[in-house]
């Protein structure tokens, strides 16, 4: 073969082939070649190659080097051949664009061996693990010479040089090769090659087979664990790598790195022991095939951690190092894991102590359980109480207790003096006092105080000022007359009691001592000034009042009576009944009225004829009739509100004065005797008709009276309290002052007569002490409670009394609340509607200032304005008229007064008003319960600004808006001009209340109430709620706000009298019946549910608590919450889901058990031929956005495209898929893996797809194809792969929060995170629901550094039931969170 260069361009071939060697021999090819070039230059190399069969040419065993010689050179090829194999041997040109030429004649095959080569022997295949070195070894005939070269070489390409030789015999060496640190790339075939002066030897291929060691796929299975052993299976049949396999280890370490240990195992299963409780392992299999190197790697771990270990012993040494009167701090001896034997432990302090008499036991986490001197402190204990006190260590497999020790807490002042132990005994210049000691001592008590002092007097010209002091009592003396007091007076006491550490707090109460007759003056004389034969003239003198001032003066007469000796003072008798003279003979009275005078007309002594026939305040005073003894009194009538003294006749004191007209002229007896028969005739009829009707009406009053005195001593104080309630209203209509009356009704306490003391006989008008009483009994019983009532309506102090119950509607325990509730609602809600309806409606008290000209325009309502007496009043601007009022009412709270402000939604006219009032009542806390605009009309005025607003003399700053789905809380920074501080308001703007009628649910607005609640700083002033109005739902918050204070410290809720006292404080609070319906249904839930919020930091410790199974009843705190979900998820009806039900949908649900309500479907908008717009899914909030996501089912073949244009119609960015592909359970593959699917007009477009650990995520472009001009968009699909259809729950944690985070951020990154996601399974229920409640606590956790898992399920499952259905998804929440947290 010749090659010319010239003109070639380089790397071009030339190849000359020779036969085919086939014998099992030794060939020797001779050949010459010829390289000439240009100028010295090398035209080209010549390359030998020997092949064997028809494998690739592999690399040269020769070729030509160094420069061209222009000489033609000799070459020998030793070639060793062996059947069956043949081999070939290939001559080859490559060009390198030089001129020159080259040239290969003379191949001669010999049939002998090369005389100057050397010949090998044949070569055998080696076999080898992986990573180890093989050896080839190559036998040579002939003896080794230092000009030989020889090396290994692989098809492949890798090459080795020679080791080192040895010997074989005289004749022959070998040629030792190392390839090391193999691989399997590695395996192929080599051969020797031996380079001498003269030419080359090639030997033939021997195989290098590398074995894999043999390495498990799957990881050893967990079959039993103990708290120092752990049993495996191997599961060693699957493996990658080569066997067979001689021998099985299992390697095991703990996680920390901190022991190590191999075991060899000789059976498929094995039991690995002494190890360390509560200890996490991590355990694989090690597999080994022949050979050195032969033990593969480390199989997949299992993790796996063994039980915890009954501890040791409990904690020691327990001792006292504090004690307060509250809290009490013990300190133990520190413990580490060699006590505890458990990582996961919960240390407890428990005591017991006594209160009412019965023993209580409380039972405290110790978190302080890592430093060198642990100490924990009880707190909110009740001062001077016996407390035994141990600690409990406990793991999941056991309790040890510490030594128990007992311990006394200090004392404290004492509580206070109950108010209803305080009674008063009243009488005209003293009242006598008694209370017991206080409920809570707190101590040993030393001392009462007692300080009284005189508030009010029914008669004005009294001078209290020196009526007041100060008394101290012993222990024992629970008891004080208190002497030298003024009649008719008022006094207000506060009893307070002490112990060595000071004086308790006081209570104080009014009593108001008696009112006195009133004082009448002396007489000179006894004898009349004048008599005629029908009139006697006295002398009428004014008496001096005691008590309360003389409001008429009465004279009585009375026919003459036997005489008695002027030294025998005659029994005074009382006149308190008025007997006119004309019922004199009738009613067989001895005396009568003739004359009534008012006090104000008697300011000096005047005269005054009795029998002038004159008639003095409707009494006639009758001529007397000549020649006739009379006795004549003179009454003086001291009365403060009805209730009256009379200074008259008293048998104790003094005859009566003898008076006798003169002997009248002679009348003609026939004449006088008609005349009288006619008159007598006359009067006789009246006073028929009068008595029987009077005789009637007292009757009838009477059976009144005492029906009503039996009602009001039979009842209890909470009975009492719906009549002082009613009086109250009638009060406040008639717009009466009630402080007069009810101070005196609250001790005028008379039972029958009372007597008056003896008077000197220098008296010409004897007098008596009279009552005019009718009803005694009652009005004191009455009256203890309206001063408790007036107390806490005028008052408004902070100890103001709990919402009392009255007996038609008593206040109701929660354990009752729902058969109560139940009944209620029987027979189309009749209970409640019959309860509604008692409600006062409309105004009850005036609103004067509201009515007025200047502040008519400042009600948004007409019917809806402020009451006058609770009102807030604004700080008067100077100027302006009307400037103090403002639409709001003050409102009680649970033992708050005024903790609310309830009021309308501003107005434009009225917004500088509003913050106006927020500053000054130091408010803290907004609550809006309405939209801006509902229904298209303005329900209240934007009032706040989006960056900074001046609002007259206000600076109001919004500082952050923090969206979330049912609500939003604003945070403000306020200034007012002239005051040197800047205040941060906040305001919770509720938005999910319906514009119709109520929530469907009220767990979202329970939710907004405790989060009101946690927000607002105890020391601020008044809550502000408003809605519209401020009526409806601002009532309704209200309520349900106090209700869960009230059901929390007492077990009992008293809705019906709340509603009442707040409609007597702002008029329709709370404005129809459906709102007070569901006021109750949310006590209910609350009731029921509790509160389940858990803070971050605690949320490890108290799961760990949730999940510990009481041996007793074989459940855990976590199943009960489960079964408590359960029995308050709402129940479909078919009327809830009458959509789903429809004959055309029928084909469209995988499952008619699972469909969903018509209040939560998205229907579809884009039009596709006849097809509805109906598709199985429901809409559902997250933490942060409304309608967040839409749960659906794996389309069916025939909901495809609906499944589509559900994506497109509602502005999906993300979907969540949770199940797998199944054509057997019709569920296809819905998207497209390239290319466009058409379903309808919507195209679905594949984009991309990636895989990453557990997740497929697929991007497509959808658009409507009929509107083009609405653009397209872009959404990922996320396949989850990691929960298989087997499990309840996704294998890995880990994966599933990786899974959660991937959508969010796809969400924020493409839509800002206003897209929606839809999230499906196999029917868009638990699994579906596990996602969506995750994604809640997962916000919950970064927004509000707590866990609600009970809140984020109930709140899906109230529009779809089947969320999260089973208990250990429930579980997995939880744990994820906990996953969450450990992520950081």
């Amino acid at each position: 073969m010749m090659v010319n260069t010239s003109g070639r361009s380089a790397g071009l071939k030339a190849h000359l082939l020779m036969p085919q060697l086939r014998e099992n021999d030794t060939h020797c090819v001779i050949f010459q070649y010829f390289v000439s070039g240009w100028e010295g230059a090398v035209p080209g190399q010549l390359n030998v190659y020997i092949k064997e069969n028809s494998s690739p040419l592999g690399f040269p065993v020769w070729n030509s080097s160094g420069p061209a010689t222009r000489t033609w050179n000799q070459l020998e090829l030793a070639v060793s051949t062996f059947w069956p194999n043949f081999y070939q041997v290939v001559f080859e040109v490559v060009t390198s664009g030089k001129h020159g030429l080259l040239a290969i004649r003379d191949i001669n095959l010999l049939g002998h061996q090369c005389s100057d080569t050397p010949h090998f022997l044949h070569i055998k295949g080696v076999e080898v693990n992986a990573e180890q070195t093989a050896t080839f070894q190559c036998t040579v005939n002939g003896r080794f010479q230092d000009s030989y070269n020889l090396w290994l070489q692989g098809i492949g390409g890798r090459e080795a040089p020679m080791k080192s030789t040895k010997p074989w015999n005289n004749r022959r060496f070998i040629g030792i090769f190392d390839v090391e640190n193999t691989t399997k790339g590695d395996s192929g075939r080599y051969r020797c090659i031996v380079h001498s002066g003269k030419g080359v030897g090639v030997s033939n291929y021997g195989e290098l087979t590398i074995k894999q060691p043999p390495v498990p796929i799957a990881p050893p299975q967990l079959t039993a664990v103990g708290a120092t052993y752990l049993w495996i299976q191997l599961n060693a049949n699957s493996i990658n790598g080569d066997g067979p396999i001689i021998e099985r280890e299992v390697e095991y370490r703990t996680l920390s790195g901190s022991m190590y240990d191999m075991q060899p195992v000789d059976k498929t299963t094995h039991k690995i022991g002494h190890l360390d409780p509560d200890t996490e392992y991590e355990i694989s299999v090690l597999l080994t095939r022949p050979l050195e190197g032969g033990t593969g790697a480390p199989g997949p771990p299992l993790r796996a951690r063994t039980k915890c270990a009954e501890p040791m012993h409990g904690p020691k040494r327990l001792e006292v190092v504090d004690i307060k009167s509250k809290q009490v701090t013990v300190r133990w001896e520190p413990f580490g894991y060699n006590v505890t034997r458990c990582h996961s432990y919960n240390l407890t302090v428990q005591y017991r102590y006594r209160a009412g008499g019965e023993e209580q036991t409380r039972e405290e986490v110790c978190y302080d359980v890592m430093s060198p001197a642990p100490q924990h402190t009880i707190r909110n204990l009740s001062p001077y109480t016996n407390l035994s006190v141990r600690l409990v260590l406990r793991n999941q497999e056991g309790v040890k207790e510490s030594q128990e020790l007992e311990v006394q807490t200090d004392e404290d002042v004492p509580g206070a003096v109950p108010l209803e132990s305080i009674q008063g005994s009243t009488y005209e210049e003293k009242i006598g006092l008694r209370w017991r000691e206080p409920a809570q001592t707190y101590g040993i008590i030393t001392q009462y105080e007692i300080s009284y002092k005189a508030v009010s007097s029914f008669d004005p010209e009294l001078n209290l000022s020196n009526q007041s002091g100060k008394v101290f009592k012993h222990s024992n003396e629970t008891s004080h007359m208190f002497l030298g007091l003024y009649p008719g007076s008022t006094y207000s006491f506060t009893i307070r009691a002490s112990t060595i550490k000071g004086y308790g707090p006081p209570v104080s109460t009014q009593f108001t001592t008696k009112i006195s007759a009133p004082s009448m003056p002396g007489y000179d004389q006894e004898t009349p000034l004048n008599q005629t034969d029908s009139t006697v003239t006295v002398l009428l003198k004014p008496a001096q009042s005691r008590g309360a001032p003389v409001s008429v003066y009465q004279v009585v007469v009375e026919d003459e009576r036997p005489r008695r000796a002027r030294d025998n003072p005659e029994i005074l008798r009382c006149y308190p009944v008025p007997i006119h003279f004309q019922n004199v003979t009738l009613l067989n009275s001895p005396y009568y009225f003739t004359a009534e005078i008012p006090a104000s007309i008697l300011q000096t002594p005047q005269p005054f004829s009795i029998g002038d026939n004159r008639t003095y305040s409707g009494y006639w005073n009758a001529p007397l009739l000549p020649h006739k003894s009379y006795s004549i009194y003179y009454q003086a009538v001291s009365s403060a509100n009805g209730v009256g003294a009379h200074e008259g006749p008293d048998t104790k004191q003094s005859r009566a004065v003898w008076a006798a007209t003169r002997k009248p002229d002679a009348v003609e007896p026939k004449q006088q005797s008609d005349h009288t028969v006619k008159i007598a005739s006359i009067i006789a009829g009246i006073l028929l008709f009068v008595i029987i009707f009077l005789g009637v009406v007292l009757i009838m009053k009477k059976r009144k009276l005492a029906k009503k005195r039996k009602e009001t001593l039979s009842s209890t104080r909470q009975e009492m309290t719906v009549m002082v309630n009613s009086m109250d209203k009638s009060y406040t209509e008639q717009g009466t002052n009630c402080d007069e009356a009810f101070s005196f009704m609250d001790t005028h306490n008379i039972n029958g007569r009372s007597e008056c003391p003896p008077f000197g006989n220098d008296h010409l008008f004897p007098l008596c002490c009279c009552v005019a009483d009718e009803n005694q009994t009652m009005t004191s019983d009455t009256s203890s409670l309206v001063q408790s009532h007036s107390h806490s309506y005028k008052k408004r102090e902070a100890a103001d009394v709990p919402y009392q119950t009255g007996q038609l509607h008593p206040a109701i325990r929660v354990a009752d609340l729902l058969q109560h509730i139940t009944q209620m609602k029987c027979a189309e809600g009749y209970g409640f509607k019959e309860e509604y309806e008692s409600f006062f409606e409309g105004q009850s008290a005036p609103w004067d200032s509201a009515k007025k000209d200047e502040n008519r325009m400042k009600n948004r309502y007409g019917n809806i304005i402020a009451y006058d007496h609770s009102r807030v009043r604004l700080q008067p601007l100077e100027g302006e008229q009307g400037s103090d009022y403002i639409n709001a009412n003050y409102i009680d709270g649970y033992h708050r007064p005024n903790h609310y402000i309830a009021t309308q939604g501003p107005m434009q006219e009225t917004v500088i008003d509003f913050w106006r009032m927020v500053w000054q009542e130091n408010t803290a806390t907004i609550v809006m319960v309405t939209n801006l605009v509902e229904v298209g009309r303005v329900k209240c005025c934007k009032y706040w600004p989006d960056d900074t607003e001046i609002y007259r003399d206000m600076k109001v700053t919004l500082i952050e808006t923090q969206l979330l789905s049912e609500y939003v809380i604003r945070t403000f920074a306020v200034e007012k001009r002239g005051a040197h501080e800047i205040r941060e308001i906040r305001q919770f703007h509720f938005t999910g209340w319906p514009d119709h009628g109520v929530p469907y649910h009220a767990t979202g607005l329970l939710g907004f109430v405790r989060r009101v609640k946690a927000k607002t700083p105890a020391s601020a002033g008044p809550m502000v709620i408003h809605c519209s109005a401020g009526a409806g739902r601002t009532g309704c918050f209200i309520v349900i706000d106090i209700m869960l204070d009230m059901a929390e410290r007492e077990g009992v809720v008293d809705i019906y009298n709340c509603v009442r006292e707040l409609r007597s404080r702002r008029v329709n609070m709370v404005q129809t019946e459906e709102q007070y319906v569901f006021i109750h249904d949310a006590i209910l839930e609350a009731c029921l549910c509790g509160d389940t919020t858990i803070p971050a930091s605690q949320l490890r410790s108290v799961y760990y608590d949730m999940n510990r199974l009481d041996p007793q009843t074989n459940s855990s705190q976590i199943k009960e919450e489960f079964r408590t979900l359960n029995m308050v998820t709402p129940t479909l009806r078919v009327e809830d889901c009458s959509i789903a039900l429809l004959p055309r949908n029928h084909e469209k649900n995988r499952c008619m058990d699972v469909l969903p309500p018509d209040r939560c479907l998205p229907f579809l908008i884009t039009i596709d031929g006849e097809s509805s717009n109906y598709i199985n899914a429901a809409l559902m909030d997250s933490y942060k956005q409304p309608s967040a996501f839409i749960v659906t089912q794996h389309p069916l073949p025939n909901t495809v495209k609906d499944f589509w244009r559900l994506v497109l119609d509602y502005h999906c960015t993300s979907i969540v898929m949770l199940n797998d592909v199944d054509p057997a359970q019709l569920c296809p593959q819905y998207w497209p893996e390239n290319g466009i699917h058409r379903h309808g007009p919507i195209q679905v477009e594949f984009v991309s797809a990636d895989l990453e650990e557990d997740i497929i995520s697929r991007i497509f472009r959808i658009y409507n194809a009929a509107r083009p001009q609405d653009g397209y968009r872009m959404v990922q699909q996320f396949q989850f792969l990691g929960w298989p259809m087997y499990r309840d729950t996704p294998v890995s944690k880990r994966s599933f929060l990786k899974l959660i985070r991937q959508v969010e951020k796809w969400q924020e990154e493409y839509d800002g995170g206003e897209g929606r996601t839809v999230v499906h399974c196999l029917n868009g229920g638990g699994r579906s629901g596990s996602f969506c409640a995750i994604s809640i606590v997962c916000e919950m956790l970064r927004h509000q550094r707590s866990v609600d898992v009970f809140h984020a399920v109930k709140t899906l499952r109230n529009n779809k039931p089947n969320m999260v259905d089973l208990l250990e998804q429930y579980k997995f929440c939880y744990e994820v969170a906990l996953e969450y947290l450990n992520s950081g």
